[in-house]
C-alpha cells in the first residue's frame, strides 16, 4: 500500500467516524456525552492513522 493511499484511506475514515459522531449529538444528555467521545476517538484515530502514513513515507524514502 501505498504511503498516499494510506492517508487517503487515513482521511476517509476519519470523515466517516466524525460523520457517524455528528448525527450521535442530536440527542440531549448521555447520548450527547457518548457522541463527544465519539468524535474524540475519531479525531484521534485520525491523527494516528496520519502519523503512521506520515512514518510509512518516512521510511520509504530511507
Amino acid at each position: 500500500m501505498t504511503t498516499q493511499l494510506a492517508k487517503k484511506l487515513a482521511i476517509a475514515l476519519f470523515m466517516a467516524l466524525m460523520a457517524g459522531g455528528l448525527v450521535a449529538c442530536d440527542d440531549q444528555g448521555p447520548a450527547e456525552e457518548a457522541g463527544e467521545n465519539i468524535d474524540d476517538a475519531a479525531e484521534d484515530a485520525g491523527e494516528s492513522m496520519e502519523e503512521l502514513g506520515e512514518d510509512m513515507e518516512e521510511a520509504a524514502e530511507n
